[in-house]
């Protein structure tokens, strides 16, 4: 079963992407490049809890 997850930025705490992943395949947390727009800048962006 797929479930939607948020990701937030790691330097201003802004949550700004959803995405979605299968929890049962990938238990551990994901983590990814984007470009915050209130940093205004790209950053790692991490799985929120």
């Amino acid at each position: 079963m797929r479930e939607r997850i948020i990701f937030r930025c790691s330097e201003c705490k802004e949550e700004n992407y959803i995405g979605d992943k299968n929890k049962r395949l990938h238990p551990d947390r994901q983590e990814i490049n984007k470009y915050c727009s209130r940093c205004n800048k790209q950053t790692v962006h991490k799985e929120k809890k």
